[in-house]
């Protein structure tokens, strides 16, 4: 599923393309996303797209009396096409901007775009939503805080998004190595000094992958087409029984919360 890095990135493509122009007409091809596209959905032609802003997961299309909150899904990507080109068999939805499109793919059918014309921050998929982990409110004491009595492991921590928002899988792998910390650890044990490896361990770690476009395991590309290449460049992550990059010991694979969690037995304590 796109992360944190995959929809900034998808942002980043997308606002210099979209904002400021007029919407002049929106194409639902398939109602039955994860939610059904509204009615309002269908009568935004006429407003102006002023930005788009990123909560989470969750693009936050701005048309000035309202929002348009666009979700990826597992297997979604938004594209900017020209407004004549064939929409291919999972384009489900096109917002047209006169001389050009935005438009949704997704295979699977578990994105969203819903509309919002009241509060954002009281809207139910934003509301639960916690730091964001780019944000200067994620700090070392703040994590300290939050961790403490927590009997969750730090890896399943720092991917609860009521906690955290957008550390997926490939992310919470990569943190933890780089901040020398064993992904089984449990959070409320994480000392000061833990947290203050920990925390620009995160914002580096996404950062870097929002440089390099994301991470592509399937169906991701960005606004322009072009897949991201973060996979290629882990630490950890997808490496089990590689030597590890920085002491060479075998990467060991363990199952957390149904996912997959890589980790150096040496390097990470």
């Amino acid at each position: 599923m796109p992360e944190l890095p995959e929809v900034e990135v998808t942002r980043r493509g997308l606002e210099p393309q979209l904002a400021g122009r007029v919407i002049s007409a929106v194409a639902v091809r398939e109602p039955r996303l994860r939610w059904p596209v509204s009615a309002e959905v269908r009568r935004l032609a006429g407003r102006t797209v002023s930005g788009i802003r990123r909560r989470g997961k969750y693009l936050l299309v701005d048309c000035g009396d309202g929002h348009l909150i666009v979700h990826l899904g597992m297997s979604g990507s938004l594209r900017v096409v020209p407004p004549d080109t064939p929409a291919r068999k999972h384009d489900h939805f096109d917002l047209v901007l006169g001389d050009r499109l935005l438009r949704l793919r997704n295979p699977r059918r578990f994105g969203a775009v819903l509309w919002c014309a009241g509060d954002l921050d009281a809207h139910p998929l934003l509301a639960h939503l916690g730091i964001e982990p780019l944000s200067s409110d994620l700090h070392a004491r703040a994590l300290h805080a939050m961790t403490r009595g927590a009997r969750v492991a730090i890896k399943l921590f720092l991917m609860d998004a009521r906690r955290i928002v957008g550390v997926g899988n490939i992310y919470a792998n990569e943190s933890l190595f780089r901040a020398a910390i064993a992904p089984r650890k449990a959070a409320g044990r994480i000392s000061l000094d833990e947290a203050k490896r920990l925390v620009p361990a995160i914002k580096r770690t996404l950062l870097a992958a929002i440089k390099a476009g994301g991470s592509s395991l399937r169906d991701f590309v960005g606004a322009d087409g072009a897949a991201g290449y973060f996979q290629q460049r882990t630490w950890v992550y997808d490496r089990e029984g590689k030597p590890c990059r920085r002491c060479r010991a075998p990467i060991k694979r363990i199952v957390q919360g149904a996912r997959s969690t890589f980790y150096c037995p040496t390097c990470q304590k």
